[in-house]
């Protein structure tokens, strides 16, 4: 591995400090057999210390924001803002934008690419960090990607990421950040698929989100998606929401906001055969990972991509048992 890039095939679960919760789950998923991942790379988090590192004003901020509490949210909205300046307008050595440039070399300097950030305090079987930092969709060309790359280390101090760490125990200054650069895949369809039932906690049911477009808009709650469950490879139950926006690209660049015609708005988006390809992918995904995952999916020209796997953090843990014979009923009383 390079001191500031590592491909997704180079990564293992070794790497989780220079490449984050969410890199290193992409270099995990690139070994699975039978599961498709966009190319891509990470910008190790060597390059994000490297970058701050020996700055007086950063480190002031750093010390102030040690102090607070996690409902002191006006000095944490007025210490992050700061951050996030003085980051936002940081230079990278040459050094790393020259290995930045040159993998961009291998995979297309012109293709369009997700930016998305990866703390080392993320992806993480016990914290999560879900949404905590920000994502950058359909970036092109050699320097939008460096200006999204500084754009996702400044978000590593978005209010809700500084009120987060406080609130789970976790120090700013040792949270680092790398940042996954991945190939967009322009999505027909796409959603969430936890492979176990995230209102029951039932761990035999799977439970797949899905709507048109771009993830994007589901995942920040803009529509209302088709909700299927499978057990055992059977479909259970099918809920058809209607979806009345999608997320789309934009040929310049970026995305946007578009309005579904009204015949196809209660139309089911996963016909039952790519369901249960999809589950079958799931169940695939979680034995590999040795627990229940939540996973980021996408569908162009009938194949299924994976953007994103973690684990599933709210599931109360199972207790080891003795007897498997005995039937047995837990309860999770919070």
């Amino acid at each position: 591995m390079k001191s500031y890039i590592a491909i997704f095939n180079e990564i293992d679960k070794t790497d989780l400090m220079a490449v984050g919760g969410k890199g290193m789950n992409l270099g995990e998923l690139s070994k699975i057999d039978g599961i498709r991942v966009p190319e891509g790379f990470c910008v190790t988090t060597e390059a994000y210390r490297k970058t701050i590192e020996n700055n007086a004003d950063l480190e002031e901020l750093f010390k102030k924001l040690e102090t607070l509490e996690s409902d002191h949210r006006d000095q944490i909205s007025e210490i992050s803002k700061k951050m996030r300046f003085v980051i936002e307008n940081l230079r990278m050595e040459n050094s790393i934008e020259d290995e930045i440039t040159m993998v961009l070399s291998k995979y297309g300097s012109n293709e369009a690419y997700a930016i998305r950030s990866s703390a080392t305090a993320e992806d993480l079987p016990y914290a999560s960090f879900a949404g905590q930092q920000d994502t950058y969709l359909n970036i092109k060309g050699r320097d939008k990607i460096i200006e999204h790359i500084i754009k996702c280390w400044a978000s590593l101090f978005t209010d809700r990421a500084v009120t987060y760490r406080i609130e789970n125990g976790f120090e700013h200054k040792k949270v680092l950040l790398s940042v996954v650069v991945q190939k967009m895949v322009m999505s027909e369809s796409s959603g969430i698929m936890f492979t176990a039932d995230p209102m029951t906690s039932d761990r035999k049911t799977l439970s797949i989100d899905a709507g048109f477009g771009l993830g994007e808009a589901l995942v920040s709650g803009l529509v209302n998606p088709d909700i299927y469950k499978v057990v055992d490879g059977t479909i259970t139950t099918k809920k058809i929401g209607t979806k009345d926006k999608e997320i789309k690209t934009i040929q310049a660049g970026g995305t946007q906001e578009i309005r579904i015609e009204k015949e196809r708005q209660q139309k089911q988006v996963l016909m039952d055969d790519e369901i249960q390809k999809l589950a079958a992918m799931g169940k695939k995904i979680e034995a590999y990972f040795g627990c229940p995952q939540d996973i980021e999916w996408c569908l162009v020209n009938n194949e299924f991509y994976i953007v994103q796997s973690r684990s599933i953090t709210t599931l109360f843990p199972l207790p080891e048992v003795e007897n498997l014979k005995t039937p047995r009923v837990y309860m999770s009383i919070g």
